[in-house]
């Protein structure tokens, strides 16, 4: 874990030396890894919701229905997050705050 650590302190202080060129080329890498992980934090979790409401359904089908509305209610909450990410990440590729 400190070699990674090092290793990104150490590529981080090379782009902030470096020309805007090498600069532009980390902040694609940065937006790419960054929505790239927000992707996959919300797919987990809309699967995680998704089976704990078949679950909750399948235990007791008379509140399926409510289940359903507080399940679309949580994944739209999800999905947000992921929105969010990629703002941030088109704010790093096009109106680079770094440049």
């Amino acid at each position: 874990m400190k070699k990674i650590l090092f290793l990104m302190v150490a590529f981080a202080s090379f782009a902030f030396a470096a020309d805007g060129e090498t600069l532009k080329a980390y902040s694609v890498i940065a937006a790419a890894l960054g929505l790239g992980i927000a992707a996959l934090g919300g797919a987990v979790g809309m699967g995680n919701t998704a089976a704990a409401t078949i679950a909750g359904t399948a235990r007791n089908p008379g509140v399926g229905g409510k289940l359903m509305t507080t399940m679309f209610i949580a994944l739209a909450m999800i999905e947000a997050q992921v929105i969010y990410a990629l703002v941030v990440s088109l704010i790093i590729l096009y109106a680079n705050p770094f440049m």
